[in-house]
């Protein structure tokens, strides 16, 4: 297996269009291993939980190495990482979604609900105390606790207006973002099985990107 970091750490000191040119042949072996990688992630999810990745292709969940540079003061036209966001209609996806990073600077598997709009949060709030027995037995589950701990993501300084100070849940309430997060060294991108331990690893974060689903879908 090749390793996808020393490309990287060599992309990293040589952020160039030219440099990168030379480099293609090397990319292309790299890119090609990280897809074959994520397509086992997406079929050993769909064969075991996931059902609606059954054909789901890897190629439609990848993001392009190449950065958007119209809104950025830095202008190095690569990225440092390979990214993937895997849900049932690829990276085209504003729901609950499962999200994996290979970096220089960070690893990891995400899980969770990310920059909603406004309604959506507003639902997703209203969800979790409507039925806050049912959110508490998920994100209790001890493999959740254990994996991802806590939560990432934005959050309020205070309760959102319309909920009292003293709300039972003014920390779950507080959450811009609900999102999970498992870090990973190096070495679990470099593992020939690193698909199947991920897929196992994010199957605890299912029912918490189920539960958020169903709440955004759900009429008022």
């Amino acid at each position: 297996m090749i390793s996808p970091y020393p490309f990287l750490e060599e992309l990293s000191l040589n952020n160039n269009r030219e440099w990168f040119a030379s480099r293609r042949a090397e990319y292309e072996a790299v890119r090609t291993q990280w897809i074959a990688g994520l397509q086992r992630l997406i079929d050993a999810m769909a064969s075991t939980y996931e059902p609606s990745f059954a054909r789901l292709n890897a190629r439609d969940c990848l993001y392009r190495i190449n950065r958007n540079l119209r809104f950025s003061k830095d202008k190095t036209p690569y990225k440092t990482y390979f990214s993937a966001l895997i849900s049932p209609r690829g990276r085209h996806y504003d729901k609950a979604c499962y999200y994996v990073h290979l970096g220089l600077e960070e690893s990891g598997l995400y899980a969770g609900l990310w920059c909603p709009e406004p309604a959506v949060l507003r639902k997703v709030r209203k969800a979790i105390v409507d039925n806050i027995e049912e959110f508490e037995d998920i994100i209790t589950n001890p493999d959740l606790e254990k994996n991802f701990p806590g939560w990432i993501g934005r959050r309020l300084k205070t309760i959102p207006q319309g909920w009292p100070k003293d709300h039972p849940q003014a920390e779950l309430l507080r959450l811009q973002e609900y999102g999970k997060f498992h870090a990973v060294d190096r070495s679990f991108f470099e593992r020939d099985d690193w698909p199947e331990r991920a897929a196992a690893l994010f199957a605890p974060t299912k029912a918490l990107n189920d539960f958020l689903n169903y709440s955004i879908d759900e009429d008022l």
